[in-house]
């Protein structure tokens, strides 16, 4: 199944990420975060969803949370998603240990165009290519795959079986639903999408709410509730 599996995704394996260079020393996590544009996402919405990433980034208290320990800086890789061969990387790997990194990757996304818009929801391809690209990153002391989205899978292969095909050992799956019906998409997402230790889901009841969302989701990820717990 799963040498069948791989031929039928051949595209979208050889669309990944190349891996970067030598292991950096002191990575304490590497993110990934995936967004949802398929053809449910409007216009509208995805500017909001693109405006309100690069808004959470440049938050103070998100600026703070990635930079909280300059020894062990983190990792940060962005794609969009929609359709079982649409996958569009947006921000390569790139090393946050500095503010202007941040300004950076907000600035780079607020310039970006949308790579797709009438592609349906193929949110199974979607974990399987953030989940390669977070095994390239084994030198991290955690690897998350944040996807965010606004409906159930409809194309390619589910998300339950991606996982059991391509094991995501190491590796946490967050999510991040939108939408009216979130509760709904909510209660999907903790059954077949997220994994592994302390995956959670956020919701957000649109677009609108998009970068508080993503400021609540992004300061759990980095650690500062741990962090101020363990005070």
């Amino acid at each position: 199944m799963r040498h069948a599996l791989l031929a039928a995704l051949g595209v979208v394996v050889a669309a990944l990420p190349a891996p970067g260079g030598a292991a950096a020393q002191g990575c304490r996590l590497a993110l990934a975060l995936a967004l949802d544009v398929s053809s449910s996402v409007d216009a509208r919405e995805y500017r909001l969803q693109r405006d309100g990433l690069a808004a959470a980034l440049l938050a103070p208290e998100i600026r703070e949370a990635f930079l909280a320990v300059p020894s062990a800086p983190v990792k940060l890789l962005i794609y969009e998603w929609s359709g079982w061969q649409q996958q569009e990387l947006r921000q390569d790997w790139t090393t946050i240990a500095t503010a202007s990194d941040l300004d950076g990757v907000a600035a780079r996304l607020g310039a970006q165009g949308r790579s797709y818009a009438q592609f349906p929801t193929a949110l199974g391809l979607a974990l399987l290519y953030g989940g390669q690209a977070l095994g390239r990153r084994d030198e991290c002391e955690r690897r998350t795959l944040d996807v965010s989205g606004d409906g159930t899978n409809n194309d390619g292969a589910s998300p339950e079986l991606v996982k059991r095909e391509f094991p995501f050992e190491g590796i946490t799956i967050n999510g991040l639903v939108v939408g009216s019906n979130n509760a709904t998409l909510a209660r999907y997402y903790r059954e077949f999408v997220i994994a592994g230790p302390g995956a959670f889901v956020e919701e957000a009841g649109d677009y609108a709410d998009f970068e508080a969302a993503m400021r609540r989701k992004r300061l759990r990820e980095l650690g500062v509730m741990e962090m101020s717990e363990g005070r």
